[in-house]
């Protein structure tokens, strides 16, 4: 069976993308990593890319007049690799609804915290100052309001007393490496289907026992 093919957008250290390479690297594993795209020239991730033997692509958004000629060069790229899904791993530029729309469905984002609470920035300092009990991270498909869509996957963590931002988001980003390739198989797989704007996941193989049973 032919492996799903992924584009990977980053913006920096790309540790997510460093998950799916690693997950890629399983011959079982449903999808392949066709394209790596970062719109900063000095990101971190485009050595990762390099190292792995993967294309890896600068698209500076500051060589183009406006956000949809940018995006008209990603998609250009996008297109030409044959990706059948986009996967944004800590790309950090806002999407219009025009390329949110061309990939709807086929796009999908990792974003720490336990969506719908905490969308946009500084999500682990707010979760603390909120006294929440419980942080997180989502993989969900995108649409066009910032940090909406149908969830595919999440992972809890507890906020512990004496946590401060830096704390939380290290235990945060191991359950985003788990969960990242987790949501990728699942659509690789087959499994998800989306009804009225919810995710829908069928039965098959269990996804990780970190999803399971978080570890309180």
């Amino acid at each position: 069976m032919a492996r799903l093919k992924l584009a990977v957008l980053i913006s920096g250290r790309g540790s997510n993308l460093q998950a799916l390479i690693d997950a890629c690297r399983d011959p079982a594993y449903p999808a392949e990593i066709a394209l790596v795209v970062s719109n900063e020239p000095d990101a971190l991730g485009l050595e990762r890319a390099k190292s792995a033997g993967l294309a890896a692509h600068v698209v500076n958004h500051r060589g183009f007049p406006d956000r949809p000629a940018f995006e008209a060069a990603l998609t250009a790229l996008i297109e030409k690799s044959g990706a059948q899904l986009v996967c944004l791993a800590g790309f950090m530029r806002l999407l219009t609804d025009g390329f949110v729309t061309r990939w709807r469905d086929k796009l999908i984002n990792i974003h720490p915290s336990l969506l719908p609470a905490f969308k946009g920035l500084d999500t682990h300092a707010r979760a603390i100052a909120a006294g929440a009990r419980v942080a997180g991270c989502t993989v969900h498909f995108v649409r066009p309001a910032m940090d909406e869509g149908p969830i595919i996957v999440q992972a809890a963590v507890p906020i512990l007393p004496g946590d401060d931002p830096a704390t939380l988001a290290a235990r945060v980003l191991a359950q985003e490496h788990v969960i990242f390739p987790a949501a990728v198989r699942l659509i690789a797989e087959g499994r998800v289907k989306i009804v009225d704007e919810r995710a829908e996941i069928a039965e098959g193989r269990p996804l990780a026992p970190d999803l399971v049973n978080p570890a309180f």
